[in-house]
């Protein structure tokens, strides 16, 4: 594997709390090129909970090395941030494994407040770092 190959990432982003996930885009965008990766597909899908069908799309294209999902799960007056979490994060981690790629967990929640989602956007670049440390250190 070459290791200076540019790896090619592409981003799931909620619009759902959209001031945030599209500040957590840019923040994403600028440490993969800072890492010497790119972004270079992205899917918008309205909520976290959509987020799977779009993982696997981008997964099964053979110009996308790894996917980074983007998303704010804010606490509301159920339990109902939680349960989309759970099931979110385990069809993340599931697409993962089907296709032998990274896929970098950037969804900040559950049991979150607004300003606790604003105070976390910066979390969007540990996810792509995940895809680009996964992908060289396992030689994909």
């Amino acid at each position: 594997m070459d290791k200076n190959k540019k790896i090619r990432i592409g981003a799931v982003v909620s619009e759902f709390h959209y001031d945030i996930t599209m500040m957590m885009l840019e923040r994403a965008r600028e440490h993969a090129q800072f890492l010497g990766s790119e972004i270079t597909q992205i899917v918008k899908v309205p909520g976290v909970f959509d987020m799977g069908l779009a993982v696997k799309k981008l997964l099964e294209r053979d110009d996308i090395d790894g996917v980074v999902t983007l998303g704010a799960v804010i606490e509301g007056e159920t339990e109902h941030d939680e349960i989309v979490m759970q099931h979110a994060t385990r069809k993340i981690a599931d697409l993962s494994l089907e296709y032998d790629k990274p896929v970098g967990l950037g969804i900040t929640g559950p049991g979150m407040t607004r300003l606790q989602a604003e105070d976390r956007i910066e979390r969007a670049k540990a996810a792509v770092e995940a895809v680009v440390k996964l992908h060289r250190r396992l030689g994909l």
